[in-house]
Formats: C-alpha cells, structure tokens, sequence
C-alpha cells in the first residue's frame, strides 16, 4: 500500500515555470510517471522516469519538461519551464505495482495567456 502526495501547483503566465513534487509515503523500487488532464478530456501521459532515474518524455512536453526522483526523499519531481496555455490540466503522479495504479489527489497547474 502506498500513498502518493503532489504539490506545487498555481497560476502562471506563459512562459513562466513551475516545480511539482510527489511524495510517496514509503520506498519506490519501480519507474513511476507524471500525468494530466485537463477538463473534459483523456487523462494523458507526461513522462516516466525508472528507478535508475533514465526519464522519457510526450512529445508535446519534450524539451521544456524535465522528470527527476530522490529516491532517499522518496520524491518525484516534475520541472516544467516555458509554461503554455495548453499545459492548464491537474498534474497526477502514477505508480503502477503489482497490476495496480496508484494515484495522487492531483494539483492544478493552470497557465493563463
């Protein structure tokens, strides 16, 4: 059983950035993920970073976004520079572990034009 915490969520302008973190509530051994959904629409996937710490990234985050984790923290953090209208969305953390998905409460990112 894990609890997952996101954090760091607010109201910025374009261009702007923002640091999320998600906390787990014991040691994470596995890869975990960062997802978002917007309103009305899919939940989709932003990026996944393994336990070793090697990061990939959806396309249409690549480049501005970077996944990192702090495994002695037991943190995942997710950097998103150069903020877009169309990243407004809840920001979720993922684990999935023995075929099940763990998810945070989300935090809001909302980034106004």
């Amino acid at each position: 059983q894990v609890q997952l915490v996101e954090s760091g969520g607010g109201l910025v302008q374009a261009g702007g950035s923002l640091r999320l973190s998600c906390v787990a509530s014991r040691s994470i051994f596995r890869a975990m993920a960062w997802y978002r959904q917007a309103p009305g629409k899919q939940r989709e996937w932003v990026a996944t970073i393994t336990a070793s710490g090697i990061a990939n990234y959806a396309d249409s985050v690549k480049g501005r976004f970077t996944v990192a984790r702090d495994n002695a923290k037991n943190t995942m953090y997710l950097q998103m520079n150069s903020l877009k209208p169309e990243d407004t969305a809840v920001y979720y953390c993922n684990l999935n572990w023995a075929a099940y998905d763990y998810w945070g409460q989300g935090t809001q990112v909302t980034v106004s034009s």
